[in-house]
């Protein structure tokens, strides 16, 4: 493995994985979708999807799945996690990035929104691929 950001749990091989065919909404929809039922079909299978679509960016800044589904569980984004909805706001789009706000009520009820910034994966095994930048508490 010549690429630090490629490592023996990327990608989680039972969770769904970037397409060539998804656009930036598309990828979104599919992490948001996989974490509103983070237990199904098995235990953190919707952490495990979210971390497919981390670009190599945010996987050389969490490294570890282990790392990223601790980040996902904390404070700041637990409410991504089972939340029980996600309202979208317009995609924000240029040639090669997009940003989409999106408000999420937790299942505890409290809502928080986050900005995600998205563009095609230049390296790895996904390249060519909508992956997730950067989200942002806004």
């Amino acid at each position: 493995m010549d690429d630090p950001t490629e490592t023996a749990d990327y990608p989680i091989a039972s969770a769904p994985t970037p397409a060539p065919d998804d656009g930036p909404a598309a990828a979104l929809r599919r992490q948001l979708d996989a974490l509103a039922d983070d237990g199904t079909p098995t235990d953190d299978a919707g952490i495990e999807t979210a971390y497919n679509f981390a670009s190599p960016a945010i996987r050389r800044r969490t490294g570890s799945y282990d790392r990223f589904a601790r980040l996902l569980r904390s404070p700041r984004y637990a409410p991504l996690v089972d939340h029980v909805e996600a309202v979208t706001g317009p995609l924000e789009r240029d040639w090669n990035d997009a940003t989409r706000r999106v408000t999420v009520t937790g299942p505890d009820g409290r809502t928080r929104t986050y900005e995600f910034r998205l563009s095609p994966a230049t390296t790895g095994p996904f390249r060519n691929c909508w992956q997730t930048d950067a989200v942002v508490v806004v």
